[in-house]
C-alpha cells in the first residue's frame, strides 16, 4: 500500500505537469487533526482547474494514479442525479487498497470552494490566487444546536412514522416495517446527536453516519441503540420498535429541557396507545 507522501506527491506531480490545473486542494478526515489515521482514510483531493470538459472526454489520463479496482463518476450516472452543479468527481478504489476521490472544480469558482468547506488545505498554487490559505477545522462539522422549530419537527416526524411500522407489522409486510423501523432510527440519532451537542457546548462531532456517536452516549444507551438493529421477526420488529420509542423520548425529554420548551406528551401519549392496541397480540 502507497504512503500517504507517496499519494500526495504523485497527486503533485499530476498536477505540474499539467498546465490546467491551478490549484490542488485536500479536504476530508486527513487534514482534520481531530481524526487518528488509519488506512481506510480517503484522500479528499481537489484540482482546480481550466477548460474542464477536457478532462471528461476520456479516463485514460487517470491511469497515472495507479490500478482501480473500481470507479464510480456521480455526476456521469443514470440512474442516480448528478448534484454539483457542474462540478465533477471520480471515484477511484485502487489494487493497493488506497482511495482518492478526485473532484473537478472549474478555476473560477475557487472562492465557492474555499467557502465550502473549512476542512480545506492548498497543496498547491501556480497562480498565487489564495491569498489567505484557510487553515482546515471541523468547526462545519460539529453537532448543530437545534432550533425549536427543528426540535419540533423532529418529534412530529418521530411519531408520524410510528404508525407505518404498526401497519407493516401487522399486515405482515416485512421490507416495509422494517424500512420505516430506520427512518425511526435516523430521527433518534438526530435527537442522540443533539443531546450530545448540548452536553459538550456543541464543541464535537458525532461524524459522517454519526460514527463517533458511541463515544459520547452512555454504555447503557449505547446498547439499547444497537438492539435497535435487529429485525429479523415480527417479534423482533415490534420489540425493536419499542426500544426506539423508550430512546427516543428519553432523549427527546432532555433535549427540551436544554432548549427550555416543551416535549409533545399528547402526541406521543395517543400513538403509544394507538401502537399498544394494535400490536398486543404480536
Amino acid at each position: 500500500m502507497r504512503s500517504e507522501a507517496e499519494i500526495i506527491n504523485l497527486v503533485l506531480e499530476v498536477a505540474r505537469k499539467d498546465d490546467r490545473i491551478r490549484v490542488v486542494g485536500m479536504n476530508g478526515s486527513r487534514v482534520n487533526s481531530a481524526v487518528s489515521p488509519d488506512s481506510f482514510q480517503d484522500f479528499d483531493i481537489v484540482f482546480l482547474v481550466r477548460n474542464l470538459s477536457s478532462f471528461l472526454r476520456d479516463d485514460k489520463w487517470l491511469s497515472v494514479f495507479g490500478k482501480k479496482m473500481i470507479m464510480q463518476k456521480p455526476e456521469a450516472m443514470s440512474l442516480f442525479a448528478p448534484s454539483l452543479n457542474g462540478w465533477f468527481t471520480y471515484l477511484m478504489l485502487f489494487e493497493d487498497e488506497n482511495r482518492i476521490d478526485l473532484m473537478l472544480i472549474p478555476i473560477e469558482e475557487i472562492e465557492k470552494y474555499l467557502n465550502n468547506d473549512t476542512l480545506t488545505r492548498i497543496l498547491l498554487d501556480k497562480d498565487g490566487l489564495v491569498k489567505n490559505p484557510p487553515i482546515p477545522t471541523d468547526k462545519k462539522w460539529l453537532v448543530q444546536k437545534p432550533s425549536e422549530s427543528f426540535f419540533i419537527d423532529c418529534c412530529n416526524e418521530f411519531w408520524w412514522l410510528v404508525p407505518y411500522v404498526v401497519k407493516g407489522v401487522c399486515r405482515q409486510e416485512f421490507l416495509y416495517a422494517a424500512d420505516h423501523l430506520q427512518l425511526l432510527r435516523q430521527e433518534l440519532i438526530r435527537m442522540l446527536s443533539w443531546k450530545v451537542g448540548f452536553e459538550n457546548s456543541f464543541s464535537v462531532s458525532v461524524g459522517k453516519n454519526a460514527k463517533y456517536l458511541e463515544k459520547f452516549i452512555a454504555k447503557d444507551i449505547w446498547n439499547e441503540l444497537k438492539k435497535t438493529y435487529k429485525t429479523t421477526s415480527y417479534i423482533e420488529q415490534k420489540e425493536t420498535l419499542e426500544r426506539l420509542i423508550y430512546l427516543f423520548e428519553k432523549a427527546a425529554q432532555e433535549v427540551a429541557c436544554f432548549l427550555k420548551t416543551s416535549y409533545p406528551q399528547e402526541t406521543a401519549h395517543q400513538i403509544l396507545a394507538y401502537t399498544r392496541h394494535h400490536l398486543s397480540s404480536i
